[in-house]
């Protein structure tokens, strides 16, 4: 019998494309991909570094993971193990660390799966990370992940990613047009771009051969595939040429998540941002001349250091003026190795808890006037795969995630639905389904 493997992935959409594209090089080297839940011969633990306490997912996925299957083989890729090798080798358990380079290259060090007494550990410097390693998600649902982009060369101050993924690089054109194929092909409706600055693509062994603008043009050309979402993107890199495109195609969607991280321009300054909150301003109200019924979702920072209370209520206030429809809210916490750990004026710790409380109720007001100003809207829905309590869920071009009682027929297909009501749970009911709809 084949060997069995099992994943695990945190963190962003970037993460699963590459648990997937791993996934792949398993499947072919003879091992059956199974749930994490089963008992598997591998587990592979997929990281991230951005969220709170790393190192304490780490070990309960990993306590999880040999409890399902005492001897199975333990790998730990992605960010953190790039970022914290040697202290990941010390939870009990694991057999294998791999860096940012050398994940992709794990068959060759897994050819042995016998447990050692010792963690081995593969982490090269990120400097030394240089080649642009093509991903993408399938097979796991109705939509995929393409990651076009990798790294960055931003320093923003509280960020490790540029210490974890190394600096930015890309696909070519050439070859994310003939990817999109390939997942038109596999049947998948929806693609979603992703990167670590998306808005970056275009950088190749260190120069800028493309722009984001010219992938965006190339790809809508793509047959088979009938929407394309384009997943965060610095605001100073969304430009008012991308917007309008968009804004025309009929394979790109309405959505946009923009991250903004503070109002104030202080502490943008302190973060190292590349813009000033009137820029962001403006690339919202552009959005919105453009496309009325954009979902456009926000990432913000509360507690950064130095941030006073006069600073927080003024990002408050700019997020509530804003004609955005939800917020992501990130409570700052402390990363080794980045220049905002050092800097004065600590935010307490309940202070930096009662300013998420504050943004993470103004985003359910936020979506909840957004999808009331959908209602009674005829919408384009893609369904999922998904179902609970009798009920599947898909989502609109813009963004509006509806509940539908559960049809295998519909799982993977596009239907037409009146927004008809807001369930209790915050999900949009609908009220007829149509196999088209002529405006």
């Amino acid at each position: 019998m084949n060997k069995k493997v099992a994943f695990y992935t945190l963190g962003c959409k970037l993460n699963f494309s590459e648990s997937s594209a791993i996934g792949r090089q398993f499947n072919d080297a003879g091992f059956d991909t199974v749930s994490f839940t089963d008992k598997a011969d591998v587990y592979l633990i997929n990281t991230c570094s951005v969220t709170d306490h790393a190192d304490k997912k780490c070990r309960k996925v990993v306590k999880e993971a040999l409890k399902h299957s005492p001897n199975a083989y333990i790998a730990i890729v992605g960010c953190y193990a790039q970022l914290k090798p040697q202290e990941i080798s010390e939870i009990p358990g694991v057999d294998i660390v791999l860096g940012a380079a050398e994940k992709f290259r794990i068959i060759e060090y897994i050819s042995d799966l016998t447990k050692q007494e010792k963690t081995q550990v593969y982490n090269q410097d990120i400097s030394e990370t240089r080649d642009f390693i093509p991903s993408y998600s399938i097979g796991d649902r109705t939509r995929t992940f393409l990651k076009v982009q990798d790294g960055c060369d931003y320093t923003c101050s509280f960020c490790t990613i540029p210490l974890a993924r190394g600096s930015s690089r890309s696909e070519t054109i050439e070859n994310v047009f003939q990817q999109a194929n390939e997942i038109a092909s596999s049947g998948v409706k929806e693609i979603v771009l992703t990167g670590v600055n998306l808005g970056d693509f275009g950088i190749r062994n260190g120069q800028r051969v493309d722009k984001f603008f010219d992938l965006v043009k190339a790809l809508d050309q793509v047959e088979g595939i009938d929407r394309i979402r384009i997943s965060s993107i610095e605001p100073n890199l969304l430009s008012n040429e991308i917007i309008k495109f968009v804004s025309s195609s009929g394979k790109f969607v309405p959505h946009f998540h923009i991250p903004l991280q503070s109002g104030s321009n202080k502490i943008l300054g302190l973060m190292r941002r590349r813009y000033k909150r009137e820029l962001y301003a403006d690339r919202i109200q552009e959005i919105k001349r453009l496309m009325p019924d954009c979902c456009i979702g926000v990432d913000v920072i509360v507690g950064f250091p130095g941030e006073t209370r006069d600073d927080f209520i003024e990002t408050y206030n700019f997020l509530n003026g804003l004609d955005v429809s939800y917020l992501h809210v990130f409570t700052y916490s402390e990363r080794e190795n980045t220049d905002a750990v050092k800097m004065r004026g600590s935010v307490p710790g309940s202070q930096r808890a009662d300013r998420s409380k504050m943004l993470h109720i103004l985003s359910e007001k936020k979506r909840r006037a957004f999808y009331e100003s959908q209602l009674g809207k005829m919408a384009e829905v893609l369904f999922e795969a998904d179902h609970k309590n009798g009920f599947m869920h898909g989502f609109s071009r813009n963004y509006v995630k509806v509940k539908a009682p559960y049809d295998p027929l519909m799982i993977n297909e596009m239907r037409w639905v009146r927004l008809e009501s807001i369930a209790a749970d915050g999900d949009m009911e609908i009220s007829e389904l149509a196999e088209s709809f002529v405006h």
